[in-house]
């Protein structure tokens, strides 16, 4: 299908538009428009909804750190909400609990998002709200004091709960020192170092318009919400800019995947393995990677959970996931258990995974899991929350909007013999180990544990 020539909203509007692209995303209900500065503005008409989500998504997240700030993207998360030059945090919370809305944002490794839900009449003062904030956040030295205690409390919280923690050192031991590998919410010594010099330097150089996309769904109409969008970033938009490209990349990994081992007094033994996998790039192996990661550990009929769970009954809480990055990605599975066990659940999983990269997997596992896949993206667009963020996401990460049709006929599409190719390339790759339990030295550790890194 042809790209529509770009077109102004309205003859009193038209100089605030760069372009307005739908012809491209005709089936997906999805409009977008380009504003001066590069901001991109993405929105979707929800039928039968009362509320509008807004998010305003900033292609900056802890990858884009320097060690020596680890954690900054987080800790700026939180320090903006603090304040802004005409409202307090006390302000800020009082506009949206007086509407009934939420309001809130996270920090993954690539991006950083600040959003709010509402009713649908109270979209413009959320989208004056949130941009405020994301736009205006003062960073001052006293607000950087006070929530440095609270990122510190966030860490002990993570701390706490050893299936976090023991996440976050899995990909500490897969990717090392490279920043996928650190925490997003950093470590104790660059929090307790972290200076309102440099959160205000991190802000004031990553969040520029033109990395920006704001993304709008419920009951909305698009030209309203560009012109409100537009009103909030009126002095921000630099027409010489045009949007920055989708990050890429090009992972190059500075160390071998290696095992990391947590003591802690516990009455479970915590346990992560896995490989590195693919970026969300290589396309062609989006899917059949999906598919494969239902197989093995996305559900309740999938093999490791009926071998170790269903069969043996060694584990409570058992599952694999698959994390995914621009330019690389992370295929885990993890294991909550009693420390006696672990070594008997360790060799029960890697059987599992060493039987499907040597076999591959059968047709009614395959036709099984893409019917969970399908289900799964269905039912999860069900709010305008879920909408805004499959938008955004998308306008962010690949620049284009597949309509939910789309994405089902390419599920629809994957073999049987194409998700075992990828698990015969995916699970003959190293492995990386994190645990957490009662083992004061690695050689406590069940021989199987330690193997699976070599």
């Amino acid at each position: 299908m042809g790209r529509k020539k770009d077109t102004p909203l309205s003859a009193k509007s038209s100089a605030l538009v760069l372009s307005t692209s739908e012809a491209p995303y005709a089936d997906t209900g999805v409009r977008k428009t380009v504003l001066p500065g590069g901001l991109r503005v993405v929105t979707e008409h929800v039928p039968g909804v009362r509320s509008a989500s807004i998010g305003v998504w900033v292609g900056v997240g802890s990858r884009d750190e320097g060690a020596s700030v680890a954690g900054a993207a987080h800790f700026l998360e939180h320090l903006l909400f603090k304040a802004t030059p005409t409202r307090s945090a006390l302000d800020i919370a009082q506009a949206m609990d007086a509407v009934g809305g939420e309001l809130n944002a996270f920090t993954a490794k690539e991006q950083t998002c600040y959003y709010a839900h509402v009713l649908d009449e109270d979209l413009p003062m959320a989208v004056d709200l949130v941009t405020d904030v994301v736009l205006n956040g003062l960073c001052r030295a006293e607000d950087v004091d006070v929530e440095r205690q609270v990122v510190l409390e966030e860490i002990c919280m993570r701390d706490d709960d050893p299936e976090d923690m023991v996440g976050d050192a899995f990909l500490t031991a897969l990717f090392g020192d490279h920043p996928i590998g650190r925490p997003v919410i950093g470590s104790v010594e660059s929090i307790e170092t972290m200076a309102a010099s440099k959160l205000r330097s991190f802000h004031q150089r990553r969040y520029r318009p033109d990395r920006m996309v704001v993304a709008v769904a419920g009951n909305i109409e698009h030209e309203h919400t560009v012109e409100l969008v537009h009103r909030a970033f009126a002095n921000r938009l630099d027409p010489i800019r045009e949007p920055a490209p989708r990050r890429e990349g090009k992972f190059r990994p500075r160390s071998e995947p290696e095992l990391i081992r947590m003591y802690r007094e516990s009455e479970q033994a915590h346990l992560v393995f896995g490989t590195r996998a693919f970026g969300r790039h290589e396309g062609e192996k989006r899917w059949p990677l999906s598919v494969l990661n239902t197989v093995l550990g996305g559900g309740l009929s999938s093999r490791l959970f009926q071998r170790i769970r269903e069969e043996r009954g060694l584990a409570y809480s058992v599952y694999s996931s698959v994390d995914t990055f621009a330019d690389t990605g992370a295929f885990s599975v993890y294991i909550g258990c009693q420390p006696e066990n672990l070594g008997k659940v360790a060799s029960l999983a890697r059987g599992v995974l060493e039987e499907v990269a040597a076999d591959g997997i059968t047709d009614a596992e395959c036709a099984r899991a893409k019917g969970s896949l399908r289900g799964g993206l269905v039912l999860g667009l069900e709010d305008s929350g879920s909408r805004m963020n499959r938008i955004g996401r998308s306008e962010l990460s690949y620049g284009n909007h597949r309509s939910v049709s789309e994405t089902l006929a390419r599920i629809d599409e994957v073999t049987t013999d194409e998700v075992s190719r990828i698990a015969t390339q995916l699970l003959s790759r190293p492995t990386a180990v994190s645990v957490a339990g009662p083992y004061r030295r690695t050689r406590d550790l069940p021989a199987v544990v330690r193997r699976l890194v070599d």
